[in-house]
């Protein structure tokens, strides 16, 4: 193939840097074949926006960011653990990314890894901070969600997926509801309480 019909994509080398190879290696070694190692998972892959047509702000949170490490239930693939490579601050701050993704683990339910960044890792200290990611989410008040609140409701016309909307005109002015996405084509309303 010439090279002026090549796609302009060159593979990626290395997959791993040089501290994430050897977090790998050393989390492969401490937990061996009771968990499944998944390196560099999107966060969108994990995680999913609730009512996603009316949080559409959200998504620019976490697209085209990942967890360092998911450690996952081998016969489910169930996350259990995320685990971070947490690199030195000159100011010693955490990032605005990182609380977010602590926010994101700890809202979940999954623990979340701190491991600082180095060449070489002890298993033995990796299972502390394992122990101390569990502790904290044991620690954290574990909210009760109502699903049923998650989904978009479906026009009751048409079936599609509704939209939330503002009534701008008339005694139900400021009002929200729910108009179907294929309004003005069909008037599927579904009033909010």
């Amino acid at each position: 193939m010439a090279d002026a019909q090549r796609l302009p994509y060159r593979l990626r080398e290395p997959f791993l840097a040089f501290t994430e190879l050897a977090l790998f290696r050393a989390l492969n070694e401490m937990v061996g074949k009771r968990y499944l190692i998944c390196p560099k998972v999107a966060l969108n892959d994990v995680f999913y926006i609730v009512r996603p047509n009316e949080n559409v702000h959200f998504f620019n949170k976490f697209f085209r960011k990942h967890v360092d490490f998911l450690l996952c239930d081998p016969q489910t693939l169930a996350p259990v653990f995320g685990v971070e490579i947490v690199r030195p601050n000159s100011k010693n701050e955490a990032r605005e990314t990182d609380k977010f993704i602590e926010e994101l683990f700890t809202g979940a339910g999954l623990p979340l890894v701190h491991v600082p960044s180095s060449e070489v890792y002890d298993p033995s200290d990796l299972v502390s901070l394992f122990q101390l990611a569990m502790e904290k989410i044991g620690e954290t008040v574990s909210l009760r969600v109502d699903r049923s609140s998650d989904s978009v409701p479906h026009c009751p016309v048409c079936g599609k997926m509704m939209v939330l909307r503002i009534h701008r005109t008339g005694g139900s002015s400021g009002k929200k509801y729910y108009g179907c996405m294929d309004s003005p084509r069909c008037a599927g309303v579904v009033p909010l309480d």
